[in-house]
């Protein structure tokens, strides 16, 4: 994997944008380089919501989910300095680049 954050859409959205400082609520499968599941909102029954843009999560995710309409599917493919870089995370290593599959289901911004 290169150091550069990729980003693949798998299905275009056509509901509201994701901006800086939304609330989001996705749906996601989190995978290593070996393809093994670390994490999955799937697996536990539950969407995972949180602020986007903010520092809230990995930098991976605050850039890479810019843009990216309710409705959509989105791969991100992580580096490890735009995920938790040298610290481990549960099952995540040091050092591990991620994939991440999102389905974005919902975005509130002050607005709403």
């Amino acid at each position: 994997m290169s150091n550069e954050l990729k980003i693949t859409d798998s299905q275009q959205g056509e509901g509201k944008e994701c901006v800086k400082g939304a609330l989001i609520t996705v749906h996601y499968t989190g995978r290593l380089d070996d393809g093994s599941v670390f994490d999955s909102s799937h697996q536990r029954g539950k969407p995972f919501q949180c602020v986007i843009g903010t520092g809230r999560v990995i930098k991976g995710w605050d850039q890479g989910m810019m843009g990216m309409q309710v409705g959509g599917k989105r791969t991100l493919y992580v580096p490890a300095h735009l995920a938790y870089g040298e610290r481990s995370m549960g099952l995540i290593k040091a050092n591990s680049n991620l994939e991440f599959e999102i389905e974005l289901l919902e975005v509130l911004t002050r607005d709403d």
